[in-house]
């Protein structure tokens, strides 16, 4: 491997065709630039400049290497200047739901990053039950879930409202065993919707379960089920309110943050106001 400072006394050298004018240059003695040129020399194992011409100049080897090594100086300084680039070296991760992964939030999360270009984002979406395990592991350095009550470390909540919704088109609610469209096992809206339905004496099915908000309020709009969901996803949807269902308690989206410094602070600050206007 040629040394870069090696071949930085190699070009200086070349570049001005005199030994000491190459000193000067690089704030040396001519005995260390010499001695400097001698190492490469015997590294690369042939002369790489001629010292008998005037001004002194590549040797053919020295020709060959000469474009090499500015590259190499180039990639040098490059890497040299971004590791003194403190941009994205730190990190914070997040944790949301995927319905609360929303355009006001990552509008919010991107301002922030704007104004903090040494923090990086990793932002986790997922069930809320995984994402509370994982924080509670020491996973995440703030989380946003969805809970029946918020424990009481909890640095905010906020009520979520839901409603059992079906298509526009056709009498779904009507049937008897009910065909339900639902989340993987685990998530709230299931676990709800099977305690509301069997509290009022109803039979139920699974006819559809999704592992994305995408997929549900899909199959409920085409008519594979109805469905409890948090009202706030609902709008422009396609979806019809079912009124005659009774009405679920609501849960809450609660916001929890392990460490209490600036960048954590303006992070819970951003996403509690974010939270807040839904």
């Amino acid at each position: 491997m040629l040394d870069p400072r090696l071949l930085r006394s190699f070009v200086a050298i070349v570049d001005t065709g005199h030994f000491t004018r190459a000193a000067e240059r690089l704030g040396m003695t001519q005995s260390t630039i010499s001695q400097q040129l001698g190492r490469l020399e015997e590294s690369a194992g042939h002369p790489l400049i001629d010292r008998a011409a005037r001004p002194v100049r590549p040797t053919a080897m020295g020709e060959r290497l000469l474009g090499h090594a500015r590259r190499i100086l180039q990639l040098d300084a490059e890497a040299q200047s971004l590791l003194k680039d403190p941009a994205g070296t730190a990190a914070i991760s997040i944790g949301v739901p995927e319905d609360l992964a929303t355009r006001s939030m990552a509008q919010g999360l991107a301002r922030f990053a704007a104004s903090n270009s040494r923090i990086r984002l990793d932002v986790v979406t997922g069930l809320s039950r995984d994402l509370a395990s994982r924080y509670r592991q020491g996973e995440f350095d703030i989380v946003v879930v969805k809970e029946d009550q918020p424990a009481p470390d909890c640095r905010a909540s906020f009520p979520e409202p839901l409603g059992w919704f079906a298509a526009p088109e056709g009498a779904v609610e009507m049937c008897d065993p009910l065909p339900l469209v639902t989340f993987p096992v685990g998530g709230l809206y299931r676990e709800t919707m099977f305690r509301e339905l069997e509290a009022a004496g109803l039979r139920w099915y699974v006819a559809f379960s999704g592992s994305s908000l995408q997929s549900v309020l899909a199959a409920v709009s085409a008519g594979m089920g109805l469905s409890l969901l948090p009202l706030s996803v609902t709008p422009g949807q396609g979806l019809r309110r079912l009124d005659g269902m009774g009405q679920a308690a609501p849960m809450v989206v609660s916001l929890y943050a392990r460490e209490d410094n600036e960048p954590i602070g303006a992070l819970v600050e951003l996403i509690q106001a974010v939270l807040a206007t839904r």
